[in-house]
């Protein structure tokens, strides 16, 4: 059996990831699926872009029908709020609420705690090696229209 290129490795990764969440568990399923939109509201307010149902849909890689649903799952939470937008009646912008702020802290500190004890033995070097290291691929994916 032949090694993987690096290429071919970062898929498999991003597989492995994407794979893991699927879960025959409805609630925790549904938990990702809030996590999921939340984050995507937040990651395009962060970066300055409205984040309206066609954006969402394309922070998150699905159709605006699919997103659509997401954000009503979301809003029937209470992670989530929508307003009409100020400019065009038509266009739907979302926010995220204290709420949804509160859900993606927790996620965000269970995703600490995984990469914890995935890295478990590594030196302090190598985790902040591995962070730049993705924090480079993210970025230069965004650049190159990945």
């Amino acid at each position: 059996m032949t090694t993987p290129g690096t290429g071919q490795l970062l898929f498999s990764f991003v597989r492995h990831w994407s794979r893991r969440a699927a879960t025959h568990d409805a609630s925790v399923a549904e938990r990702g699926r809030l996590v999921l939109v939340t984050e995507a509201v937040a990651a395009l307010h962060g970066r300055g872009r409205p984040p309206t149902v066609n954006a969402i849909a394309g922070e998150i890689g699905i159709d605006q029908s699919g997103a659509s649903r997401l954000i009503t799952s979301a809003v029937d939470a209470g992670c989530l709020t929508v307003t009409t937008g100020a400019s065009d009646g038509r266009r739907r912008e979302v926010s995220v609420t204290p709420a949804g702020r509160l859900v993606l802290r927790q996620a965000h500190a269970w995703q600490e705690e995984v990469f914890d004890e995935l890295t478990a033995g590594w030196s302090e070097k190598r985790r902040r090696d591995f962070h730049t290291a993705m924090a480079d691929l993210i970025a230069r994916s965004d650049q190159v229209g990945g």
